[in-house]
């Protein structure tokens, strides 16, 4: 799921800061900066980058706080420190590395920005993702075997997309066994907390006619299990 547009539930003259963890939402939604003041996100997701690597966006009020805060009897290692005598870190956010990480990792991301600017930048990649949930959307409305886990669209996610299907637990189990074993899709099974689904990642480096052939074949491995 995600948050509706807009967010304005968060009110302009707060006194405290919002925590936003965008993993899947950075360059695949439009995000308010002005609302929210600390912001991460993963290279993994929409720009399918290496994982294990998370980016930290902070906005002047969470800088002010850093340099202003101060609590008392609350050691905090080295490597989580992001202030230093009442004054923001600024070499954090310029390169500046405590341990040294893989080059290969971040030459990676470069070409993987590149790719980004040459399909239209940060717009070209919403439209991406927009289009591929649009394509799902679409074959939901024509099959009543499968809906969105959420119902709500202001709420649904164009990344992660999860749907329902009209079988048992054990039978979508075997629904992403048939799919995985004819080499159609991977990892597809729901999320391990959420209700029995299926999960179909729509980031932006997923072709919308990928997303388009893959249809076919959800309704085929239905009519499989069902019988």
């Amino acid at each position: 799921v995600r948050v509706p547009d807009g967010c304005d539930w968060i009110a302009d003259d707060r006194t405290g800061l919002t925590l936003c963890d965008a993993t899947s939402a950075v360059f695949a939604m439009n995000m308010p900066w002005e609302k929210l003041d600390v912001t991460t996100y993963s290279w993994q997701k929409v720009l399918g980058g290496e994982g294990a690597h998370g980016m930290l966006i902070l906005s002047p009020r969470a800088v002010e706080r850093l340099e202003t805060y101060v609590p008392e009897n609350r050691p905090l290692p080295k490597i989580f420190r992001l202030a230093k005598g009442g004054k923001l870190i600024g070499g954090i956010f310029k390169g500046a590395t405590i341990n040294t990480p893989s080059m290969m990792a971040v030459e990676d991301y470069i070409d993987a920005l590149a790719w980004a600017e040459s399909v239209g930048g940060n717009d070209g990649l919403i439209k991406i993702s927009n289009a591929n949930l649009r394509t799902i959307e679409d074959f939901v409305a024509e099959n009543d075997w499968i809906d969105f886990l959420a119902k709500d669209p202001s709420i649904r996610s164009n990344t992660s997309v999860c749907c329902t299907l009209d079988l048992t637990a054990d039978q979508i189990k075997e629904f992403v066994a048939l799919l995985e074993r004819e080499n159609v899709a991977l990892d597809i099974g729901g999320y391990r907390d959420a209700p029995p689904s299926i999960r179909i990642w729509c980031g932006a480096t997923v072709e919308t006619a990928d997303v388009e052939a893959l249809m076919p074949w959800l309704k085929w491995a239905y009519e499989q299990v069902k019988s």
